[in-house]
């Protein structure tokens, strides 16, 4: 096992993980689980392939690249599952107890009201250009530790890749769509009309024009899983890459951050989550990280570690930094 990486043993994991649950709980609202448990079997198989052939092959240029970037395409799948999932454990969406939960905390509904109370072009120009970063900061920051140094590479995927499954197993179990919900033919499910204002919520024609807000829009119409906004892993993960931009890409690092802000603010402005679910991608964020650090280095320390991973810095080291 010392050609598996730890990004291959918690891709593996999950996998298997959700296998089970499709194998033991699919019910009748699982229509398709034969399919999907062939497709998760077929990722076991493929990944540890991938590892033995890389492990004869090192200096092949293309599999040194699927070798070390598969699971950013796998992120994709795994989130589109989860819709096929998260009625194994509920019979619809738990958004009643969320549009109730925000209408106690702030009196208003933040995702339903903000937008046609701030509609102004340039201002959803900037916001949903700040929600497509979130795509940029996972493939940007990868790519970059990915061609700069493997080691710092490894260390990125692995933790990114457990803070992604770790949100999608609460998916499963835990599934809300969001405040889009509220428009009717998205989900079909009643909901608490005491707590749904009385007003139109076609998006302003202001906001309409701005070009990122129909990129979004068509992003949303082909990628999107409904039951996957709690907690926002739009917000975990995107704090996870500002981890390592402050580690490793120093740079960038408050360019980042100033992106992330606004990202968070343009998650409940754009209806595609509560302020509940950002501030629960936060603090999942802030558990996540450190526990995929110890796993991460707990892992690399076992019989030596790999030469493609980074070794703990040691005090007074700056951030960044690597052993020599």
């Amino acid at each position: 096992m010392k050609r598996y990486a730890f990004v291959d043993f918690a891709t593996q994991g999950y996998i298997a993980f959700v296998a089970v649950l499709v194998l033991l709980f699919h019910g009748e609202r699982v229509a398709a689980w034969p399919w999907l448990l062939l497709a998760h079997g077929a990722g076991l198989l493929l990944i540890h392939g991938l590892t033995q052939l890389y492990a004869r092959f090192p200096t092949n240029g293309l599999l040194d690249l699927v070798r070390h970037y598969y699971a950013i395409p796998l992120f994709i799948a795994f989130y589109r599952e989860t819709e096929l999932l998260n009625q194994m454990f509920h019979a619809g969406y738990l958004d009643p107890h969320f549009l109730r939960l925000e209408q106690w905390l702030f009196g208003m509904q933040p995702g339903l009201e903000l937008m046609p109370r701030f509609p102004a072009t340039w201002l959803a120009e900037v916001l949903y250009a700040a929600y497509f970063s979130y795509y940029l900061m996972i493939a940007g920051v990868g790519l970059t530790l990915l061609l700069r140094d493997r080691r710092q590479f490894a260390h990125f995927i692995a933790v990114v890749s457990f803070v992604f499954y770790i949100c999608y197993t609460i998916y499963i179990f835990v599934p809300v769509v969001g405040p889009r919900i509220v428009y009717r033919g998205l989900v079909e499910q009643p909901l608490p009309q005491e707590v749904i204002p009385a007003a139109n919520f076609d998006p302003p024609a202001s906001v309409a024009r701005a070009v990122c807000f129909r990129l979004m829009a068509w992003i949303y119409d082909h990628f999107e899983a409904a039951g996957a906004a709690f907690p926002s892993s739009h917000v975990a993960v995107a704090f996870c890459t500002l981890y390592f931009s402050f580690l490793y890409l120093r740079k960038i690092r408050y360019v980042h951050l100033t992106a992330l802000i606004l990202m968070c603010v343009s998650t409940v402005y754009g209806r595609y989550h509560y302020v509940v679910d950002v501030a629960a991608g936060m603090l999942t964020a802030a558990v996540l990280i450190p526990l995929g650090n110890r796993l991460y280095f707990k892992f690399a320390n076992r019989d030596g570690g790999s030469p493609e991973q980074v070794e703990p810095e040691p005090p007074g080291k700056p951030p960044g930094s690597l052993p020599t």
